[in-house]
């Protein structure tokens, strides 16, 4: 039994070592291709990239699900999330499970990995634990007792399946759009409590709001979505993972709710994070025109993130207040809501922090370009001021007056002497600026 335990982890360390070794290489051929300025080299390191990527693929996928958990975990961060890009997603659940719960969260909560599949997943208290099974026809709903079923990107031919069996009509995710609070949470007459809510979604690219329909119908909650979400995946994993983490489909909702407050708090403090670096740039260096404009986009992006939060965590109460003031709710689950309430309330002020700190620092950036400007409105009212002389002498000169003077005097002797006299009233009045500007600045200094 030893044997083979020593067998089985000199298997894994020489996998681990041939992934690092793919990823080295991927990371090389990216640096050389931020390198190089030949669209034609440029070509050719892409493909050399995609072929890694894909190399790395195929090795990922016939290695056992343990195998792959002990690499992830074994990973640094930025090759973990390489490596998560290309799992299948079949296996990301299973995956999950054997990781630790700081590099779970981090995968799960970053929105690295999204799906795009239709699923139906039911889940049933087995246990204590939430056990997650894959619906794909209605004959699989026999013998099950979920406390909640969940709908990512349903067909109307699925959403008509799943309602029919259960006795409701589930609403059409990509009609979840009303902005009106009567229409977004309402309890129908037979006791059907339906919300329609707001959740964030933070990708690498870009952050948005994903509409998520929610109906309790006989003690099940039914959740319809377009798209995958990290909240609900993060859901799964903790209650999945933890015995007694939910008893029904109320505290499954208000668990979800919780959840998206805790990745609201967390997206904020990645804006903090971000914030401070753009601090650090602003205020201790000067800035060009481009930097400066590169420096406005993120902050832009920033404030885009920030009001998104602050959208989802306001609709988040609503759908919280409606529940607490429809009396649905135990007395445990009561206070549960009002303790999601106070994190959301924390929430606001740091929001309006940020708000504070992004028009400050879009304020400094705009005040360098500003600076950058006026410097070169500057230089040029300085050669505006040496070629005013200049320019006077020159009207002189092609005056009939200036040949009239001249006669007798060759030409080339009268022009080029007429230049010199040019060019030394030019750097005359060149070296009375300097001298000038020079004084001012110690003035200045004096005062300061």
């Amino acid at each position: 039994m030893e044997k083979s335990n020593v067998i089985q982890a000199d298997t894994v360390k020489d996998d681990l070592l041939e992934v690092q070794e793919l990823l080295a290489k991927h990371r090389l051929v990216g640096e050389l291709a931020r390198r190089q300025e030949s669209p034609r080299k440029e070509v050719v390191d892409n493909l050399v990239q995609r072929q890694h990527v894909a190399e790395l693929r195929h090795l990922l996928a016939r290695l056992p699900t343990v195998s792959v958990a002990l690499i992830v975990n074994a990973l640094p961060e930025e090759d973990r999330l390489v490596v998560w890009k290309e799992l299948a997603e079949e296996r990301l659940d299973d995956i999950l499970e054997l990781l630790s719960d700081e590099i779970r969260e981090d995968l799960v909560g970053d929105g690295h990995q999204t799906s795009s599949k239709v699923m139906v997943n039911i889940f049933e208290l087995h246990n204590g634990r939430l056990r997650q099974t894959e619906i794909k026809r209605p004959q699989e709903f026999a013998g099950s007792q979920p406390i909640w079923v969940d709908l990512v990107a349903p067909t109307p031919k699925v959403r008509e399946w799943v309602g029919k069996h259960f006795g409701l009509e589930l609403p059409d995710p990509e009609n979840l759009t009303d902005l009106e609070a009567s229409a977004r949470f309402y309890i129908e007459d037979n006791g059907e409590v339906h919300l329609h809510s707001d959740f964030l979604l933070n990708l690498n690219a870009e952050s948005r709001n994903v509409a998520v329909a929610f109906v309790l119908h006989n003690e099940i909650l039914f959740s319809v979505r377009s798209e995958e979400l990290p909240v609900f995946r993060l859901q799964r994993m903790r209650a999945r993972t933890q015995p007694g983490y939910v008893t029904d489909g109320t505290d499954v909702l208000l668990d979800l709710y919780a959840a998206d407050a805790e990745y609201s708090a967390d997206r904020l403090e990645d804006v903090y994070a971000a914030l401070e670096l753009v601090g650090k740039k602003v205020l201790n260096t000067r800035l060009s025109d481009e930097e400066a404009g590169e420096i406005l986009g993120g902050i832009a992006r920033q404030e885009d993130l920030n009001g998104r939060v602050r959208r989802n965590v306001l609709d988040t109460r609503r759908a919280l207040s409606f529940l607490v003031r429809s009396h649905l709710l135990t007395t445990h689950q009561n206070e549960d809501t009002r303790q999601i309430l106070r994190d959301i309330e924390s929430l606001d002020s740091h929001t309006s922090f940020l708000f504070g700190k992004i028009n400050f620092l879009m304020d400094a950036v705009v005040g360098f370009i500003n600076i950058n400007q006026n410097q070169r409105v500057s230089k040029l009212t300085t050669f505006s001021i040496i070629f005013m002389p200049i320019n006077i002498i020159a009207g002189m000169g092609g005056m009939s007056e200036f040949s009239m003077m001249t006669t007798g005097i060759p030409w080339e002797f009268a022009y080029s002497g007429f230049t010199v006299a040019m060019a030394g009233v030019g750097w005359l009045t060149y070296l009375v600026l300097k001298q000038h500007q020079k004084r001012e600045a110690l003035k200045n200094k004096k005062l300061s």
